[in-house]
C-alpha cells in the first residue's frame, strides 16, 4: 500500500555546485552520496522533516537524466511514494490503465526497489514508487 512521501528527486547538472547551493541555502552537514550504475546518475540527498531530497545528476549522455536535462533543464524530476508492497501496487495500477514505466521494480538508490509511472498517466508528474528490498 502507498503509504507517503518518500523522496523528491532534482535533475542537475552540475553535482558538486547542487550540493554547494543546497548546503548554503539549508545549512546542511549530513549528505549522502551515492553512485547508480543501473540507472545511470549520482545522487547526492538529505533529509528535511521525514522527507528526503535527491539531487540527481547524469552518469552519462544516455541516462534518462541527462534526457530529461536536455529537454526540459534542471529542476523537480519526480515524487517518489514509499509502499511496502510495490508489485502489488504496480499490478493494481496497470489493471487500473495506467502507465507504467518499469513493470518489474528495479533497483535504485538507498538499496530500495523502485519503479516509474509514466507521467502521461499521472497528470503530468513522473511519479516513482519505492520500498524496502524484503
Amino acid at each position: 500500500m502507498i503509504q507517503a512521501v518518500d523522496h523528491i528527486g532534482i535533475a542537475v547538472r552540475d553535482l558538486e555546485a547542487s550540493i554547494a547551493l543546497y548546503r548554503s541555502i539549508f545549512q546542511l552537514s549530513d549528505i549522502h552520496r551515492e553512485h547508480v550504475e543501473a540507472q545511470g546518475v549520482d545522487i547526492a540527498s538529505f533529509e528535511l522533516n521525514g522527507v528526503r531530497i535527491e539531487l540527481t545528476a547524469p552518469l552519462n549522455a544516455d541516462s534518462p537524466i541527462a534526457k530529461f536535462l536536455e529537454k526540459r533543464g534542471e529542476g523537480i524530476h519526480h515524487v517518489a511514494f514509499r509502499t511496502d508492497t510495490i508489485g502489488a501496487d504496480l499490478q493494481r495500477l496497470a489493471d487500473n490503465n495506467v502507465r507504467l514505466i518499469n513493470t518489474e521494480p528495479q533497483l535504485g538508490a538507498h538499496d530500495m526497489l523502485i519503479a516509474f509511472l509514466h507521467p502521461s498517466s499521472t497528470g503530468g508528474v513522473l511519479m516513482e514508487l519505492c520500498s524496502e528490498k524484503s
